[in-house]
């Protein structure tokens, strides 16, 4: 995991840094686990990888409601005062999550997400938890 991770960091930085006004960008898991990080402190990029579980989740349900879609959430974007907050999902169980400043591009930032969710989303996927212990 840590090798896997290490590949993440330095594609996590590519986008902070290719989108000027970035702060943090997160890979966590659909439970809201941080699996990496660039531009964050460990404790906030945990607390955000944890609020993130409950917006995908609202998410969800909000698009369940609609009658010809998957019921699965694709992305969702909050403008607020400071910035704005993106959370695409990212492969099987793993979700891409940026906190960026207000001036930030926000076509750009869509477009360099989604270009890293395409390139590498098969590393981005977390797979489903085991009850069982393995030695």
């Amino acid at each position: 995991m840590s090798q896997q991770q290490s590949n993440m960091d330095w594609m996590l930085k590519d986008l902070a840094e290719s989108v000027p006004q970035t702060r943090h960008v997160i890979v966590l898991s659909a439970d809201g686990l941080r699996m990496a990080q660039h531009g964050a402190e460990t404790d906030t990029a945990d607390r955000l990888a944890a609020a993130c579980a409950g917006l995908q989740s609202l998410a969800g349900a909000v698009a369940s409601e609609l009658p010809h879609g998957s019921g699965r959430m694709r992305l969702v974007v909050i403008e607020m005062d400071g910035g704005f907050f993106y959370l695409m999902a990212a492969g099987a169980g793993a979700y891409l999550a940026v906190l960026a400043d207000e001036g930030v591009d926000a076509g750009l930032m869509g477009q360099r997400m989604r270009d890293l969710v395409a390139r590498i989303g098969e590393h981005l996927s977390s797979p489903p938890r085991s009850d069982r212990l393995t030695a």
